[in-house]
């Protein structure tokens, strides 16, 4: 889905995870569509579209990160720990770590670029996979 309207672009791209849990790198789609734009500077807000699903803003030059940021997760919400919600769909934990992280992130534009450290990405925390489809929603907010 693309969508132009003044000062503000949305686009809807979407990403199949291969695990139950996992970490994926998302930074140069986003940052595809933030080129797209035209944007010189502005924001970009990131979210996915799932409840079970988290967007992230940590480092993407050491994998191991994101295998940690997940077990530390596993340690603080167990998985199957009596939660209500697993007597519908088993997978309250993901629920629960999906609304800790939270669902989206925003980042500064400037100079038709995403204003991230040096060692900075944007991330897709999957907590109940594999799926097929997670889709995620970028909203570019133009200065000016």
């Amino acid at each position: 889905m693309r969508g132009l309207a003044g000062p503000v672009m949305v686009e809807v791209f979407t990403v199949a995870t291969r695990d139950a849990k996992q970490c994926l790198d998302i930074t140069a789609s986003v940052d595809a569509i933030v080129r797209r734009s035209g944007a010189a500077s502005g924001l970009c807000h990131v979210m996915v579209l799932h409840a079970t699903a988290a967007i992230a803003i940590n480092e993407n030059d050491d994998p191991n990160i994101g295998v940690d940021l997940l077990r530390a997760l596993d340690q603080a919400v167990p998985d199957h720990d009596g939660w209500l919600h697993d007597q519908i769909d088993n997978n309250a934990h993901a629920h629960i770590k999906a609304a800790i992280v939270g669902p989206s992130e925003t980042i500064p534009i400037e100079k038709g670029e995403l204003v991230l450290g040096r060692w900075q990405g944007i991330m897709l925390l999957e907590f109940d996979g594999p799926r097929p489809q997670r889709r995620v929603a970028v909203r570019i907010l133009r200065d000016g």
